[in-house]
C-alpha cells in the first residue's frame, strides 16, 4: 500500500476519537510519515485517553464540533488533508432526534466544505456508508445529502480544494456493532431480525486501504466503493453465538433486508477497477473534459444495469472466513 503521498503532510480527522478515526490515526502513526495528525472531536474524555495511549509528538488534539464553522476554520489552518468521519450514526436514535442528525451530518458536512475551501486544504474525503444508497432511514438520508454536498463542493475551487467520497458497509471490529453485541452476550437468547438478511463486511485494514487509495488518486468528485464480501446475518449469528437460542423478531423500522453499495443508475457512469468501483460525477460541466479518463484506462466501464447489492454479491464470507477476519 503506497503511503508516500502522506509524507510530511498535516492530516486532520473529524470524529478522530470514533471507531474509524482512532484506528486510522494509529495506522497512520505506525505506517506513514505525516508531519502532524490533528484529531478533531467534541469528546474531551476520549481525547484525553487517546493522548495517554498513543503518546506521539506528531499528534495534536482539537476540541470542537463540526456544527461550529469558526472552530473548523481555525482547526483547518495549515492542514493539507481532511478525512471527514464525524457523524451521528445510530439509526433508531436519529429517528427520534431527526434535526440533530441534520445539524451534524448535513450542516456539519457543509461547514467542513466551507472551512476547507477558505483555508485552502488540498484534499477532503468524506467517509460514507451503504445506508446512503436508496436510503429508507434518516441516517442514510443525511449521509446521501452529505455525499451530494461533497461532490458539488468541487464547483467552488476544483483546482485548489478537491472533495471526494468513500462508501462502504459494516466494519468488522467497530464499536457498538452487532459483532461486539454477540461476542459480549451473556444471556441464553439472542434476537435476530430476519434469517435472510444480508450485509456487506469490511475490515478496518480494508477501510484504510480504501481511504489511502482515494486520497492518492482522487481528482475531486468521485465516490470510491470497495469490492467487499457479503454474509447472511443468520450465518453471522451461527458463527458467533452457535449455542444460543435465536428469537426471530422481524425487520426493525428503518432497516433494509439487503444493502446496496452501487445502484444501477450510478453504474451507468462508473468505472470498475481491480478492487474498487469509482462513481464518476454526472455533472461534467464543472470539470475539465477527460478529467476522469484514467479510471477507464486502468479499468473498464461498469456493466449496464449492474447493481452491487449484498444479496447479489459474487463473494461471500463463510463462518471460517469471518472468524479469521476477527483475528486480524
Amino acid at each position: 500500500m503506497n503511503t508516500n503521498f502522506i509524507d510530511n503532510k498535516t492530516i486532520l480527522i473529524t470524529g478522530g476519537t470514533g471507531s474509524f478515526g482512532k484506528s486510522f490515526v494509529k495506522y497512520l502513526l505506525d505506517n506513514c510519515s505525516p508531519k502532524k495528525i490533528i484529531v478533531f472531536s467534541r469528546d474531551e474524555l476520549k481525547q484525553f485517553k487517546m493522548e495517554k495511549e498513543f503518546k506521539d509528538e506528531r499528534l495534536r488534539f482539537f476540541i470542537g464540533d463540526v456544527r461550529d464553522l469558526p472552530r473548523l476554520e481555525r482547526a483547518f489552518n495549515g492542514v493539507d488533508i481532511v478525512v471527514h468521519a464525524a457523524a451521528l450514526k445510530q439509526v433508531p436514535i436519529l429517528e427520534y432526534n431527526p434535526f440533530e442528525a441534520v445539524k451534524t451530518n448535513i450542516l456539519g458536512s457543509q461547514n467542513v466544505i466551507e472551512a476547507a475551501i477558505d483555508q485552502k486544504v488540498e484534499k477532503v474525503l468524506l467517509i460514507s456508508t451503504d445506508k446512503a444508497v436508496q436510503p429508507i432511514n434518516l441516517y442514510g438520508s443525511t449521509k446521501l445529502c452529505a455525499e451530494k454536498l461533497f461532490i458539488s463542493g468541487n464547483s467552488y475551487s476544483p483546482d485548489q480544494t478537491k472533495f471526494s467520497v468513500v462508501r462502504y458497509g459494516n466494519v468488522v471490529g467497530s464499536r457498538g456493532s452487532i459483532i461486539e453485541t454477540l461476542i459480549n452476550n451473556k444471556s441464553a437468547k439472542v434476537q435476530i431480525t430476519d434469517l435472510e438478511m444480508t450485509r456487506f463486511w469490511i475490515t478496518l485494514n480494508q477501510s484504510f486501504a480504501l481511504v489511502n487509495f482515494a486520497l492518492e488518486n482522487m481528482l475531486g468528485g468521485e465516490i470510491f466503493v470497495p469490492k467487499i464480501p457479503s454474509m447472511k446475518l443468520a450465518d453471522l449469528f451461527d458463527c458467533l453465538a452457535p449455542e444460543t437460542e435465536k428469537e426471530i423478531i422481524g425487520i426493525r423500522p428503518g432497516e433494509k433486508l439487503h444493502e446496496i453499495l452501487l445502484t444501477k443508475e450510478e453504474a451507468r457512469h462508473a468505472a470498475e477497477l481491480e478492487n474498487y468501483f469509482v462513481v464518476i460525477p454526472e455533472h461534467y460541466d464543472i470539470f475539465a473534459k477527460g478529467r476522469f479518463d484514467k479510471y477507464f484506462e486502468s479499468g473498464k466501464k461498469t456493466e449496464p444495469d449492474f447493481i452491487f447489492s449484498s444479496d447479489a454479491n459474487q463473494v461471500w464470507l463463510t463462518n471460517g472466513d469471518f472468524l479469521d477476519l476477527l483475528k486480524l
